[in-house]
C-alpha cells in the first residue's frame, strides 16, 4: 500500500509571499520510493494524498523584529507609529538591535517626513511602490481574529474556511488544501501546520495517521529602503513618473544591469553571514522579482540566470509585466554539473517600447578555439585551451524603439539600439584571459557598429575593478602598455599591446554622477571614487567590497538623463554584507536613463 516515509520543509522559517513546497517522500506499493505527487485525480493502487494547511493563532499578540525577523519583538519605535510608517518596520528585538539600526532606521523617519508633497499625497518611489500593498504590515490578524472567509491559496478549488478549536487558547484556521502554500500578511507572527494523509479513493476516508509539520512563526518579507532615480542632466525633479509608473520622459528609456547571484553559487559556506531562509531560492527569487519589476526598466540585463530558473520563473513572470525575453546559456565544456542549472545571460525588453530586430550570441570558447588554431604553437594548444576555455558568453541584441525622439529634420527614421550583456567569470589570477575576452567582445561590437549607425550599450559583470586593464579597455578605449595586468600573458595572446584598443566611444554611465548637475548629486558623489569615476562598490561581501559591474554607452549617440542612486555601507547596515534578507544578490543593481542624440556629422 502507498505510505509516507518522510515529510519536511526546505526552510522552517516561512516568509510572506514565498511559496512553501513540502518535501514528501513516498513508498509505492511496489516498494519503490518517489517524491511525485499522488492527486485524487490519479490515485495509485486505490489511494491518493490529501493535504491541509492551518494557521495556529494564539490569543497572545506576537510581533517580529524588523531587523532580525526570526526574532520576537520586545520594543516598538513610537516615532514610526506617529509618522505612519508601516508598523512592521517599527519593531525591534532588543535595545541594542534598535541602537545598532538607528542610523538606517532614522532614514525611514526622514523619508516619511518628506514623502508628502504639496498636494498632501505620498510621494511614490521607484522601488517602494511595488511593496506598497502592505505585505509587511502586522495587522489585526495578530489578535486571533480570522480576516479570510474562504481558502484562496494553492491551485485547488476554493473551500470555506474550517476552524478547529484547540486547548490552551489556540485556534487552528484552515488556510489551504493544496500541497503548496504561500503565506499572506494574515499569517505574520503565527505558526503554520502542514498535514499530509493517505486517503482511500473509494471511501474518501483517511488511512492511518496524518503526517504533520509545524513551522516557525511567519515573518514579513524584508523590504529595503527604496532607491531613487537621480537626474544628472540638470532636471529639477527626482524621478519623473509616468502614468504607468515608469520613470522616463518622452524619447528616453531606462536600462537595468544586475548580477542576481545564481542559486548554484549561493551556498551557506560562501555566505555564512546570510540567514539560511534568506539564502534559499524560493525566498530570493520572489525578492529579486519584486526588486526587478519595481524598477520598471525598459531593458533588463541579468547575469547568473540559471537555465531552469529562466525557463520556469523569470521568463514567464516578466512576461506578465510586458517583457519579451532572450537568453544565452553558458557553454558547458568546463561545467560538469546539471545542464539545467548552468547559468547564463538574460535580456528582457518591454514589448510596448521596443521590438526585436536581431540577436548575436558570443561564445568565448569558440573564439578560444580559433585563436589557438592560428596563434599558438601545436605543442601548447592543449594548455592554451585549458587556460582560455571558461564557458563564458555574451548576448548581443539589436532592438528598434517604438517611440521617437528624432528631430524635425529626421522624421520617420528608425531608431535602433544595440545592447550587449555579458558576464566575464574568470579567476582573478587569469588576467590575460579576462582582458582577451573583453577585447574579443569589443571587436565584435565594432563590426556591428561598422555595419550600421547604431547607439550601443555594454552591460554586465566584468569581474574587473576600476583601473584594471579590462576596465581601461572598456572605458578608455586602450590599455597602457606598462599596465601591471599585462605582465600576466604566458600565451602571448595580448601582444603586441598596441592592438588592445577599440574605436567605440564608450563611457561609463555612472561617471555622470561626477560630471552632472542636478539635485541630490552631492550625496551620490560621496559614493563614487573620483580617481576612477566609478562607484565605490557594486559587489559587497564579507571578503570583498568593490566595483565589478558597469553600464557603458556610446557617448556620440546617447546621453545620460538620470541614474539609480547608489547604496552606501550605511544602507546595508553595519552588521551585514550581501546577500542579505533585504537584498538577495551579492551585487547591487545599476540602472540608467538614456536619451538618443543625433550623431555629429563627419
Amino acid at each position: 500500500m502507498l505510505s509516507v516515509l518522510r515529510v519536511h520543509l526546505p526552510s522552517d522559517i516561512p516568509i510572506v509571499g514565498c511559496e512553501l513546497t513540502p518535501y514528501v517522500l513516498l513508498r509505492r506499493p511496489d516498494k519503490t520510493v518517489t517524491t511525485d505527487d499522488v492527486p485524487e485525480s490519479a490515485p495509485l493502487d486505490g489511494h491518493f494524498l490529501r493535504y491541509k494547511w492551518c494557521r495556529i493563532q494564539s490569543d497572545k499578540k506576537v510581533a517580529v523584529c524588523s531587523v532580525h525577523p526570526s526574532e520576537q519583538a520586545t520594543l516598538q519605535c513610537l516615532g514610526c507609529v506617529k509618522a505612519k510608517i508601516p508598523v512592521a518596520k517599527s519593531y525591534h528585538c532588543s535595545p541594542k538591535c534598535f541602537s545598532d539600526a538607528w542610523q538606517h532606521h532614522r532614514v525611514l523617519h526622514d523619508r516619511a517626513a518628506s514623502a508628502v508633497n504639496e498636494n498632501g499625497n505620498e510621494e511614490e518611489e521607484i522601488f517602494g511602490r511595488y511593496n506598497s500593498s502592505g505585505s509587511g504590515v502586522i495587522n489585526a490578524s495578530l489578535t486571533g481574529s480570522a480576516s479570510s472567509t474562504s481558502l484562496t491559496n494553492g491551485s485547488t478549488p476554493l473551500y470555506p474556511a474550517a476552524v478547529t478549536q484547540r486547548s490552551g487558547g489556540e485556534t487552528w484556521f484552515e488556510v489551504g488544501r493544496s500541497k503548496t502554500y504561500t503565506p499572506t500578511a494574515d499569517d505574520i507572527g503565527h505558526v503554520l501546520k502542514f498535514e499530509c494523509v493517505i486517503v482511500d479513493a473509494e471511501t474518501k476516508q483517511p488511512v492511518g495517521h496524518p503526517n504533520t509539520i509545524l513551522t516557525s512563526r511567519v515573518i514579513p518579507a524584508p523590504t529595503p529602503s527604496p532607491r531613487r532615480l537621480i537626474p544628472v542632466s540638470g532636471a529639477d525633479m527626482l524621478g519623473n513618473l509616468q502614468s504607468d509608473g515608469r520613470v522616463s520622459s518622452s524619447g528616453s528609456f531606462t536600462v537595468l544591469s544586475y548580477n542576481i547571484l545564481s542559486d548554484s553559487y549561493a551556498s551557506s559556506e560562501l555566505y555564512s553571514y546570510c540567514p539560511s531562509w534568506a539564502l534559499s531560492w524560493p525566498y530570493r527569487r520572489q525578492n529579486l522579482l519584486r526588486e526587478i519589476v519595481g524598477y520598471r526598466a525598459d531593458i533588463v540585463c541579468l547575469q547568473e540566470v540559471q537555465n531552469d530558473h529562466f525557463e520556469e520563473f523569470f521568463a514567464p513572470e516578466l512576461d506578465k509585466h510586458g517583457y519579451q525575453a532572450l537568453y544565452k546559456r553558458k557553454t558547458n565544456e568546463v561545467y560538469s554539473g546539471n545542464i539545467h542549472t548552468i547559468d547564463g545571460c538574460a535580456t528582457f525588453f518591454r514589448r510596448d517600447r521596443f521590438s526585436h530586430v536581431k540577436k548575436y550570441e558570443v561564445e568565448f570558447n569558440k573564439a578560444a578555439q580559433s585563436l589557438t588554431e592560428v596563434a599558438v604553437q601545436t605543442t601548447q594548444k592543449k594548455a592554451a585551451l585549458n587556460r582560455l576555455v571558461k564557458d563564458n558568453v555574451a548576448l548581443i541584441v539589436v532592438l528598434e524603439a517604438k517611440f521617437s525622439n528624432q528631430g524635425a529634420d529626421n522624421p520617420g527614421k528608425r531608431q535602433l539600439l544595440c545592447v550587449a550583456n555579458t558576464h566575464v567569470n574568470v579567476p582573478q589570477e587569469l588576467k590575460d584571459v579576462k582582458i582577451w575576452q573583453v577585447h574579443t567582445l569589443l571587436k565584435g561590437l565594432e563590426k556591428i557598429a561598422a555595419s550600421a549607425d547604431i547607439p550601443m550599450l555594454v552591460c554586465g559583470d566584468f569581474n574587473s575593478v576600476p583601473g584594471s586593464a579590462p576596465h581601461s579597455l572598456l572605458a578608455m578605449g586602450k590599455v597602457d602598455p606598462m599596465h601591471a595586468d599585462l605582465l600576466v600573458d604566458p600565451l602571448a595572446i595580448l601582444r603586441p599591446h598596441s592592438k588592445l584598443t577599440h574605436q567605440l566611444p564608450l563611457v561609463s554611465a555612472y561617471s555622470s554622477f561626477l560630471r552632472g548637475v542636478g539635485l541630490g548629486l552631492e550625496q551620490q558623489r560621496r559614493r563614487m571614487d573620483p580617481t576612477t569615476n566609478e562607484p565605490l562598490f557594486t559587489n559587497c561581501t564579507r571578503d570583498f567590497i568593490g566595483t565589478l559591474d558597469y553600464i557603458l554607452y556610446t557617448a556620440d549617440s546617447l546621453t545620460v538623463e538620470s541614474l539609480l542612486e547608489l547604496l552606501d555601507e550605511d544602507s546595508l547596515r553595519k552588521d551585514t554584507a550581501l546577500p542579505s534578507p533585504e537584498w538577495s544578490s551579492d551585487h547591487i543593481a545599476l540602472l540608467a536613463e538614456f536619451r538618443c542624440v543625433p550623431r555629429p556629422r563627419r
